[in-house]
Order: C-alpha cells, then sequence, then structure tokens
C-alpha cells in the first residue's frame, strides 16, 4: 500500500509540473490577451479654461464734491438710472449766500472800474488841454488796469460760488445701475465722502491670466489674430454666459511674483445678468494641427517620467518614456518620444510586466475619440 500511495503522489506531481509548463508555454505564445491600441495624429481643438475676474465696462464711484448736509436721495439702491439723472442733493443755503456775496462782489468791483474810467477819461481832457502833466494820466491809467484785475478776480470767486453750488446737485455721469447707499437723509457729508458707485453693465470686461509659456503659444500661433479670437464664459453655477466674447487686449508686461500677464476679454450684456465683480472661467479654444495622442489610461508613472507599453512586431511588451506636451479630456498630448502608429497596452497595464509576448487585440483609436469629435 505504501508503494502504491508514492506511486499515486508522484503521478499528482507530475501532473502539476507539465499543467505548469503547458500554462507557461501558453503565455511565451502569447496566449493571454491584451488590448492595444494605435497612436495616431488628428487635428484637434483644445479648450483652456482660465478663472477671471468680470468687470464693468464702466464703474464709477460717486463722491461729494462739497461738503454739507444731505438734503434729498433721489435714487435706490440697484436702481437703473440714466446719464445725467439727480441722484443726491446736498443743502445748498450755504453756496446760495456765497455765490450772491461773490456776485455782489464782482457788482462792486465793476462800478469801480467805471468810476475810474471816468476819472481817467477827465485826466486825459486836462493834459491834452496842457493843465495837468502826463504823469497824472499814466497814474490813471494805472489805477483803472487794477480796477480792471480786480473785476477778473471778482469773476473767478463768483464762478468758482457757482461750481460749488452746482455739486450741490448730484447727477449720474451716465446710464447705469446704482450700488449701494451708505448715507441717509440728514447725514453729514464731507467732502470726498463716498455718495454710491455707478455700474455700466451692458459690457462686460473679464480679465484672466496666462503664464509666459501659454502667452509665447499664443503668438507663435496667432501672433496679433490672437485679438479678436472669440472666448466662452462660464458662471459660478457652471452654466454657460449666452453672448461670446472677443479678446481686445493684454497687459503690457508680465507680473514678476506671478510670471503671468492679463488679458481682457469683452462680453455683451443685454440681459444685464452679469454684475461688476462677479467671477467665472473665460473658455478659450486653440486649434492644435497633428496632433499626437494617447489615452492617459494607457500611462503609468515612474520617478516623474510617464511610460507607455509598447507592444513591438514580435509582440513583446517593452517599456518606453515620452515627453506629454499637455492634457486633453482623457488624452494626453505627445511632445516627444512617441511616433505615429506605435502599438500600445490600452488597458491591464498593471498585468503586464516588460519582455512577456502578449496577443494583441486592437482598439481603433477613432473609437477612443468618438465622443470627443
Amino acid at each position: 500500500m505504501t508503494s502504491y500511495y508514492k506511486a499515486l503522489a508522484f503521478l499528482f506531481l507530475f501532473a502539476s509540473f507539465l499543467s505548469s509548463c503547458s500554462s507557461s508555454t501558453n503565455k511565451e505564445d502569447g496566449s493571454e490577451e491584451f488590448p492595444v491600441t494605435r497612436i495616431i495624429r488628428k487635428d484637434t481643438t483644445l479648450f483652456k479654461e482660465y478663472v477671471s475676474d468680470i468687470h464693468a465696462f464702466r464703474n464709477v464711484e460717486i463722491r461729494a464734491r462739497v461738503q454739507g448736509y444731505l438734503d434729498q436721495i433721489y435714487v435706490d439702491e440697484g436702481q437703473t438710472v440714466k446719464k445725467g439723472q439727480l441722484l443726491f442733493r446736498i443743502n445748498d443755503e450755504e453756496y446760495q449766500a456765497a455765490l450772491a456775496e461773490a456776485t455782489a462782489n464782482l457788482h462792486s468791483a465793476k462800478a469801480e472800474a467805471a468810476a475810474i474810467q471816468l476819472e481817467m477819461e477827465r485826466v486825459k481832457i486836462l493834459v491834452d488841454k496842457k493843465v495837468v502833466s502826463e504823469t497824472e494820466l499814466r497814474l490813471a491809467k494805472a489805477k483803472y488796469d487794477a480796477a480792471n484785475a480786480r473785476i477778473e478776480e471778482a469773476q473767478s470767486a463768483a464762478s468758482n460760488a457757482a461750481i460749488r453750488l452746482s455739486h450741490t446737485n448730484i447727477r449720474s455721469p451716465f446710464d447705469g445701475m446704482i450700488d449701494r447707499i451708505p448715507f441717509k437723509i440728514g447725514s453729514l457729508i464731507n467732502e470726498g465722502s463716498l455718495l454710491t458707485t455707478v455700474s455700466d453693465t451692458h459690457l462686460m470686461y473679464a480679465y484672466f491670466k496666462v503664464s509666459e509659456n501659454e502667452y509665447l503659444e499664443f503668438k507663435n500661433n496667432k501672433g496679433d489674430e490672437l485679438k479678436g479670437d472669440e472666448v466662452k464664459l462660464e458662471l459660478s453655477d457652471g452654466t454657460d454666459h449666452r453672448y461670446t466674447g472677443y479678446i481686445e487686449t493684454m497687459e503690457g508686461q508680465f507680473d514678476a511674483t506671478t510670471g503671468t500677464i492679463a488679458f481682457r476679454a469683452r462680453f455683451p450684456n443685454n440681459d444685464l445678468l452679469l454684475k461688476h465683480g462677479s467671477s467665472g472661467k473665460v473658455r478659450l479654444a486653440s486649434d492644435l494641427k497633428n496632433a499626437l495622442l494617447v489615452p492617459q489610461k494607457a500611462t503609468f508613472e515612474i520617478q516623474d517620467k510617464t511610460y507607455v507599453y509598447i507592444v513591438d512586431a514580435n509582440q513583446i511588451v517593452r517599456m518606453k518614456s515620452f515627453v506629454p506636451k499637455m492634457r486633453f479630456a482623457h488624452f494626453y498630448i505627445v511632445q516627444s518620444g512617441l511616433s505615429e502608429g506605435d502599438n500600445i497596452i490600452y488597458e491591464g497595464i498593471q498585468n503586464v510586466q516588460e519582455g512577456t509576448r502578449v496577443k494583441p487585440v486592437l482598439v481603433p483609436m477613432d473609437s477612443l475619440l468618438k465622443k470627443l469629435f
């Protein structure tokens, strides 16, 4: 019986060995299947998003130019106003009195000048008759010139008093919308106090910053044609602004602290949905010709380098590193390291090792890109 059990154990071990050899042979023969895709080139439109600050086309602080008590407020917060519409009135009694005084001084100066002119004409007659010397005439003319100077001074004072009186009525500089009004009727307003802000929001500016590399890429691809490019604006709730915007200009220098430069896009705002100070994301489209695309799913990283598994003509798996240029949806755009037509393992990269033979199952790249184009 002992010999029987030994023989049985030997047969079991031998069968296991054959099975192991058969499995190894199957793997070496490429019996294990892996999805493989072929790298292609394709014209691509990239969409880059940039956080943006949204500003009104015009946003002006309305400040008091004279001191006094606030007598009237003619508008409410959030109200739309027209150019020249009366917004506030500051008590003007003091300024009315100042104008009256300045006007009286002007009349007095004119009357004094008229009297001196008559005296000058009388002296001139006496000089012509050689009753008095010409020195008297020159003295009379000097007095007349001084009187005229006092008239000009009085006119200036009266004009200044009239201007200060006009500043007691504060009007809107353009069509717009009223912001917060911090003061109430009866408040003492100092010169320079902020009464409110008026925003012209029928057009909006979106400012966004791009890196120096992105700026150079834009310039190399489009040059000055970048101005006028269409852009979209995504609002804070994820919806798109209904109107398309256009890039208008950019700043003249880079920010030394961030290495970025600001672009300005202009958006219509006919429905007045956008408000001054709101935020969003500017989406800028960029056409990329003959881009070499690799699915991110097929890549892995080792020590800051990006790799794929390439399947060669003998169906042997080889690791190969490449340099990605940028991300595009679930793909990398290749800068260097890979070529069009390379076959790479698309799925199951965690279960494959370099040097093994596989049985490739082709997954067309077009089918992977179908959802994007």
